[in-house]
């Protein structure tokens, strides 16, 4: 099998720019493919945030910065993908769009070795890899947000992902991109967010029930527990809609009653409060 060099990421958003910085500053030649042409701009536009608030903070000089904007390209078109040797998938969690994107993937990537990952939150992986012809090439890659900043991620292979699907993915995940790695079994919500969406499910449920504002959740969390956040801004960034999507993963596959999504938050997500990302969940945002 060749050495993983050209990446494949299909989704410009939050997680999909982030990703893409990740690959890049490893100087692997990255390709982004976004769902339109209007939304080629905007998926450019993130990346050169991430990489700009890098340079602000001294993690990387411009020159650095240059030549990571340089390694990636963006295009609206799947079947530009057809080249890469391994394939994130980065679109929004839902299943019936991932199954929709694996699928089609599997049909473009000439190379029979490609691999295909999925970048989802709570997706049990065998589920995705049944999408495509290749299920032992099938592997859940989870990042966390943002993914250039945190040093974590989770790999989750189904009863069908080889080993030599996982030995060369954890290769290239902690060798390449410098990340270090924890397996998961394939069960929704993985390790993480089976202990974390708990949690904040019961910060959003204390503040529904008029129990404490959100406020002082948080400085409860922060300030007594050292936590770095708390759980209501954590939920913000993450984004009120992955949390309740999440949420009710976990609550299809256990069936049990700490996983089910509050309804304080699922008016929320109805009413497009989805926090950091469009400015205004749990707080405001500038």
């Amino acid at each position: 099998m060749r050495e993983i060099s050209k990446v494949g990421i299909v989704g410009g958003g939050v997680m999909g720019s982030g990703i893409a910085e990740v690959c890049a500053r490893r100087g692997l030649d990255v390709r982004v493919a976004v769902s339109a042409e209007t939304s080629l701009a905007p998926a450019r536009r993130r990346l050169v945030a991430w990489l700009d608030r890098g340079l602000r903070k001294g993690g990387i000089t411009e020159a650095e910065r240059d030549a990571a904007l340089g390694r990636v390209s963006f295009v609206a078109d799947l079947g530009e993908l057809a080249d890469r040797h391994l394939v994130f998938e980065s679109v929004p969690e839902r299943e019936s769009i991932k199954l929709e994107v694996l699928g089609a993937l599997d049909k473009i990537l000439d190379d029979q070795d490609a691999i295909l990952a999925s970048n989802t939150s709570s997706i049990p992986i065998i589920r995705l890899a049944r999408a495509t012809g290749r299920p032992s090439q099938v592997i859940g890659v989870h990042f966390f947000n943002p993914a250039p900043v945190l040093p974590l991620v989770e790999l989750i292979g189904s009863l069908l992902t080889t080993e030599a699907t996982f030995a060369r993915v954890e290769s290239f995940v902690a060798g390449t991109l410098g990340k270090d790695v924890i397996r998961s079994p394939d069960r929704a919500g993985f390790v993480v967010n089976a202990l974390l969406i708990p949690y904040l499910l019961s910060a959003v449920r204390m503040v529904e029930s008029g129990f404490a504002p959100a406020e002082v959740v948080d400085k409860g969390m922060t300030l007594g527990c050292s936590h770095p956040m708390g759980p209501l801004r954590l939920a913000d960034l993450i984004g009120l809609d992955v949390v309740a999507s999440i949420a009710e993963a976990l609550y299809e596959e256990f069936k049990e009653p700490l996983y089910t999504p509050p309804p304080l938050l699922l008016r929320m997500v109805d009413g497009g409060l989805l926090g950091k990302k469009v400015g205004r969940g749990f707080y405001d945002y500038p």
